[in-house]
């Protein structure tokens, strides 16, 4: 096996995969209605449904990565990712463009689910809880550089060149699978379930109140991030303003926030219990969801910029402990517990990229109150389901 640093950095590229996938083209949405005659919410709707492609592909990828291994299930979506993409950057129409997506988000997330369940099959609870936080210390880079190179990329070559990059990080992460990603799960501990005992498996994980309990503390703000992303480039840009490169910035002074606080929870993590390390998180989590929409009654800009950094720097503390918590007991399933994991996720970001497109961007109130409620809801969650 790799180093345990040069491994964290291999699978943080690979999880980066989904946040270039959402962050790199946000600030071409103008751009892109412009160019396919689309309405705003048109566009906005190819966000809901890479969205949608991400939570449904783990299901399918998951299962696949305990039964064949991790590297083959990689191949396979890392080819379709690099496809996908290649047809978003030739796609006429906001319509074509949206099936598109869902199909680049269906080999995307073959990255993201199966590199939690790498961390799962080498670490144990502890030690995933560092290497969660490395990930997303390197995975963080996308969401800091991925606006900026898009606007970018935007002003130098239009919104298709976007997609042609993305197609050639998915080739060479397929290239850096191939020649420096060993197996991690051997034949001997791999399952031979048909789709019935695969169906099971979902239910009995979805019936361990220990998992839910950190899965869902992890899902809950993921809401707020996901309307975030979804609603941000309209609030900021739209209503507030900003050009591509301004809201590239503040785009990326938030995840370096989020970066800081993973960073900070995994030196914690040595000295205090991961399970008290989650709780107080989610505390900061609601406070600094509640404060959105106090910033957003404000009307003015900072305010709000200044509550979003306070949001998502605390997700850099909810994310890797939930997610180390909620793996740890999987064992022989961490493929199809790292499926449902990523799938609560992605599956509420689909949810709310639909709700805020059928709200409209006129305001920045759907989008405060989103974040206020996700901050609250996954601490109530944790404590519910933790008694």
């Amino acid at each position: 096996m790799v180093g345990q640093r040069r491994l964290a950095a291999l699978l943080g590229s690979l999880t980066a995969l989904g946040p270039l996938g959402v962050d790199m083209y946000l600030p071409a949405f103008p751009a892109m209605a412009a160019d396919l005659a689309a309405t705003p919410d048109a566009v906005q709707r190819t966000l809901a449904t890479f969205l949608l492609g991400m939570a449904a592909g783990q299901l399918v990828f998951g299962p696949l990565s305990d039964r064949y291994g991790r590297r083959a299930p990689l191949f396979i979506g890392l080819s379709l990712f690099s496809a996908a993409s290649v047809g978003c950057a030739l796609a006429g129409s906001a319509g074509v463009l949206a099936w598109l997506r869902l199909a680049q988000a269906l080999g995307g997330c073959a990255g993201m689910v199966i590199a939690r369940a790498v961390v799962r099959d080498v670490t144990d609870e502890r030690g995933a809880v560092r290497m969660m936080a490395t990930l997303m210390l390197v995975m963080g880079a996308a969401p800091i550089l991925a606006p900026m190179a898009g606007g970018a990329v935007l002003a130098a070559s239009g919104w298709r060149a976007i997609f042609w990059a993305l197609a050639a990080y998915g080739l060479l992460a397929l290239a850096l699978i191939w020649f420096a990603l060993p197996e991690s799960l051997p034949p001997e501990r791999r399952r031979r379930d048909g789709p019935a005992e695969v169906l099971a498996i979902y239910l009995r994980i979805l019936r361990d109140r220990r998992f839910l309990a950190h899965a869902l503390a992890g899902a809950g703000p993921m809401l707020g991030l996901f309307g975030y992303l979804v609603a941000s480039p309209t609030v900021l840009m739209g209503l507030h303003g900003l050009d591509p490169v301004a809201y590239g910035i503040a785009f990326g002074s938030n995840a370096f926030g989020l970066i800081l606080a993973s960073q900070v929870i995994a030196r914690l993590v040595r000295r205090v219990p991961p399970a008290r390390l989650l709780v107080a998180a989610l505390w900061c989590c609601a406070a600094a969801g509640l404060l959105v929409p106090v910033a957003a009654a404000t009307s003015a800009l900072w305010p709000l910029l200044a509550s979003l950094f306070l949001y998502l720097s605390v997700m850099g503390a909810v994310l890797p402990v939930a997610s180390a918590l909620a793996m740890a007991p999987m064992g022989r399933n961490a493929g199809s517990a790292s499926a449902v994991l990523g799938t609560l996720q992605f599956g509420g970001g689909a949810v709310v990229g639909i709700a805020l497109g059928a709200f409209g961007a006129a305001s920045p109130w759907p989008m405060a109150v989103l974040l206020g409620m996700a901050g609250t809801g996954g601490l109530l969650l944790h404590l519910a389901l933790r008694r």
